[in-house]
């Protein structure tokens, strides 16, 4: 018995959904480096995985943005803020703490919001057997750091 052949929408959600480019980065490792000239420290840099249409979008609504104080802290961990990043079947499956950012987004009626904004992967990138774009967990990174 044959399956689900999805293979004919996938064209139809690129040309409605995946309209921005998105770079996903693996971090670089190491220990960040001082540097003389600047007086601050530098981060390895990162590596480009994948860089190609995609799209980011909410998990939900704004209201879900959730902060838990972590039991052993005194203050209060950094909020969650559910994301979800769609990229092509082809793209390579992202791994849990990369990195995602969106380079450029579309013109006219893109969101300009959506650039400078870092995002972290949670965990590896969805596969399903019905599958038209990967989905992707991520969660907004609050203080950033410069990523090449």
């Amino acid at each position: 018995m044959a399956g689900l052949d999805l293979s004919a929408i996938v064209g139809v959600v690129t040309d409605l959904v995946l309209l921005d480019t998105v770079r996903i980065s693996r971090p670089g490792t190491g220990d960040p480096v001082f540097d003389q000239q600047t007086g601050q420290y530098a981060y390895p840099e990162a590596e480009t995985v994948y860089e190609g249409i995609g799209a980011v979008q909410p998990a939900g609504t704004a209201a879900e943005v959730v902060s838990v104080p972590t039991p052993n802290l005194p203050w209060v961990a950094e909020t969650r803020s559910k994301y979800r990043l769609l990229t092509p079947l082809s793209a390579p499956v992202a791994e849990k703490d990369w990195l995602v950012t969106v380079v450029q987004v579309h013109q006219p009626g893109g969101d300009l919001g959506l650039l400078n904004r870092q995002w972290r992967v949670q965990d590896p990138g969805g596969a399903g057997t019905l599958a038209v774009v990967r989905t992707t967990a991520i969660d907004q990174v609050q203080q950033t750091r410069e990523v090449s």
